[in-house]
């Protein structure tokens, strides 16, 4: 009896103290203090302020020119350059030579790459960090394709988790798994690049919530120790609190969950010329013109030329890089290289297009996104602040393969209309805000060896053809890193490379300290290799550039959150103003933080040579804001004219091939045909009769301005007679 008795005494106990600890648990999990990836002290501390208050910035190492690189290229081949840079005078010559600047090693690289976008560089500095010879060469630019043109998420993908569960699909399942581990790679390589996003998961009936809920904190349980803060709830009014333009009538709450963001072109260009300070020969604007093999049919080099020499009116030899093995990683262009391989090869990418469009920053919170998962079509659409301004998009269609896509207004008509579907009525989305729209080409593969040859590939495909061409194609800009892993893992196998340690590493930082946690054994250690930036990178960096240079805040936020601890170099390459303040930095554009400085940074040390490599890929300004590139223009072409010694038939080129490629951006048809002299004497500024309506331009000051009001001028009965609205 008394047994029985303090059973009953203590199963209430048991079961309370067993809730307890299960609460206790969650509330640990969810709240316990994390060292949040992106957001530690910089790795080497910042310049100290001697004696007399002032700064001693420091002092960075250099990659070598572009025709440094270029040479380097050629001596694979057995061919020397001795490069006068006094004169500018180059002289050929073969054989030996005692000239410090030609010598050299002329064996051939282990690996060439083919392609410069986030694949491409990435797989150059997994390479070169384990040791390797290896060289990259792009056709256009770094960045210039589908790497410059993503949704700008670092992200697993809560879409393919629903797949997954759904589907019962284990590919998607480790595709999200990967993609969130890589997710922190990227804050804790780049974090002046990368970011921690929130974002919004509207609930439009009570019944989504418990299954958004499910949803949001499996993925947080998937990114485990790799994940930020957790997902959480809000009621209606804290949702509408948070994100004001809802639409307050299909809101019953919201979830709101953590993913990464970033600056994808300059992350990529950060890449390249982080694999180029690791010794990586690396050259944009070299096209391949033909695949060199051997007696036997395997592939050793390839034929290339310098599409540089072309556009300053030389005819542009062709010369050949010798390598032991060549990797394709050329995107949407894949096929093309392999066709150059093997003309009779099946095509494996299916293009798709993916349409973005870029609208003023107020449509969104600055400081949270919105995801709509169930769009009027079933595709998903993301709504995020980037750069001040806010992008929307993606699409997905069927698409041909082309340089420069441009953006369909079925498209951006369609991203427009879904997005009425979700602000507060009295947000009038217009065509008009429109401020830029591009349409990117994402390659989704077919397995070549698969029973099915039709059927998609969900993650990448690594291949190898029979003459030895490493073809890595498909992925997304999140598993780069676990793609060019691969891809040079598979390389070092096939090719029977030898890997070892990096003996000469580089003072990436610009100080003595050992620059970073990787052991650089042959191993890859790209997940602890930090990005050129990265080190010297603090929250607070900008204040030391405001007290030393004289630059406006918004331009050292920018700076510090482009450049990381190369901000100080850009800083130090701006003109002076001649004013009280800013001391430094003359703005490219009068709506956006970059400054001439940045385009010096730009052709000096990260090999700008088009006016669209800096515009589009070393400052944002055309993914911003097509009007505002095109005003910039005139001033980006003499910047760089001074730079790089151009003449007036090559500038006269650089405007008509960047109006051009303005026109993928989003510029209207109607400013095509716009002459410098135009944007120079303003007439390019000029509006239309549609962009005249949009804003009242023209009225003078009053109470209420002309065009507002419904009466004649002084036939108001409402307001008095002797109000200036009523003259």
């Amino acid at each position: 009896m008394a047994l029985r008795r303090s059973r009953w005494l203590l199963r209430p106990l048991v079961y309370t103290t067993a809730a307890a600890a299960v609460s206790g648990g969650v509330l640990y999990i969810s709240y316990r203090p994390r060292n949040i990836p992106g957001s530690d002290p910089a790795a080497v501390p910042p310049p100290t302020f001697d004696e007399n208050g002032t700064i001693a910035p420091p002092r960075f190492p250099e990659v070598k020119t572009r025709a440094q690189q270029i040479a380097d290229l050629k001596r694979s081949a057995g061919v020397r350059q001795v490069l006068e840079s006094k004169n500018g005078l180059i002289s050929r010559i073969f054989g030996e030579s005692h000239n410090e600047e030609a010598e050299g090693s002329d064996e051939p690289y282990d690996l060439l790459v083919i392609g410069g976008g986030a694949t491409g560089s990435g797989i150059a500095l997994d390479a070169a960090t384990r040791g390797l010879k290896v060289a990259l060469v792009e056709r256009d630019d770094f960045s210039s394709g589908t790497s410059s043109k993503s949704t700008k998420l670092v992200h697993g993908g809560v879409r393919y988790l629903e797949k997954a569960v759904w589907e019962l699909d284990y590919n998607q399942y480790k595709l999200v798994k990967e993609a969130l581990r890589e997710r922190k790679y990227f804050l804790d390589t780049a974090p002046h690049l990368s970011m921690w996003l929130p974002i919004m998961l509207p609930i439009q009936k009570w019944w989504q919530a418990p299954y958004f809920w499910m949803g949001t904190k499996v993925y947080d349980l998937l990114a485990g120790s790799e994940g930020i803060e957790s997902s959480y709830f809000l009621t209606k009014s804290k949702a509408l609190e948070a994100f004001p333009m809802l639409k307050r009538s299909n809101v019953v709450g919201a979830l709101v969950y953590y993913d990464g963001a970033h600056n994808d072109s300059r992350m990529n260009v950060s890449l390249a010329m982080t694999a180029a300070l690791y010794g990586s020969t690396v050259v944009n604007h070299i096209e391949v013109t033909g695949l060199e093999k051997d007696a036997f049919g395997k592939l050793n080099g390839a034929r290339v030329k310098d599409v540089v020499q072309e556009k300053n009116g030389m005819k542009a030899k062709e010369f050949i890089i010798r390598a032991k093995g060549v990797i394709n990683a050329t995107g949407p262009f894949t096929d093309s290289i392999r066709k150059m391989d093997d003309q009779k090869v099946d095509e494996i990418v299916a293009p798709s297009s993916g349409v973005h469009v870029i609208l003023p920053g107020y449509y969104s919170p600055s400081n949270m996104g919105l995801i709509d998962p169930s769009t009027s079509d079933g595709r998903v659409i993301f709504f995020l602040p980037w750069q001040g301004n806010t992008i929307a998009g993606t699409t997905d269609a069927p698409t041909a393969i082309s340089q420069n896509p441009i953006a369909g207004e079925e498209e951006i008509n369609w991203i427009l209309s879904e997005i009425r579907g979700y602000l507060a009525p009295d947000i009038n989305v217009r065509r008009g805000d429109v401020l830029a729209a591009w349409s990117g080409i994402r390659p989704l593969v077919r397995d070549p060896n698969a029973k099915n040859t039709e059927s998609l590939v969900r993650n990448h495909l690594i291949t190898m053809s029979d003459s030895g061409l490493l073809t890595c194609a498909g992925g997304k800009w999140t598993t780069y890193r676990q793609m060019a892993e691969e891809s040079v893992d598979e390389a070092i196998k096939l090719y029977g490379l030898m890997t070892g340690p990096v003996l000469e590493v580089p003072h990436v930082s610009g100080t003595e300290m050992v620059d970073d946690a990787a052991p650089l054994d042959g191993t890859c250690q790209t997940h602890q290799v930090r990005l050129i930036g990265a080190h010297g990178y603090s929250k607070t960096l900008f204040i030391n550039l405001i007290q030393h240079f004289g630059v406006e805040t918004t331009v050292a936020k920018h700076l510090t959150d482009s450049y990381g601890d190369r901000a100080w170099t850009v800083a130090a390459l701006s003109s002076p103003t001649e004013k009280r303040f800013p001391v430094r930095g003359i703005r490219i554009s009068e709506l956006y933080p970059f400054i001439d400085g940045e385009i010096r940074y730009a052709v000096r040390h990260e090999y700008a040579q088009t006016a669209v490599d800096v515009l589009a890929r070393r400052t944002r300004l055309a993914f911003l804001n097509a009007q505002a590139a095109l005003e910039a223009l005139p001033l980006v072409i003499d910047l760089m004219a001074e730079e790089l010694k151009w003449d007036q038939k090559r500038k006269n080129l650089e405007w008509n091939d960047t109006v051009q490629f303005l026109a993928s951006m989003g510029l209207a048809k109607s400013k095509l045909s716009v002459t410098r002299k135009d944007v120079e004497s303003g007439r390019a500024g000029e509006y239309d009769e549609h962009e005249r309506k949009l804003y009242s331009r023209h009225d003078q000051p009053a109470d209420m301005i002309e065009s507002d009001s419904k009466f004649e001028s002084g036939q108001n009965p409402m307001i008095g007679i002797e109000s200036h609205a009523n003259k």
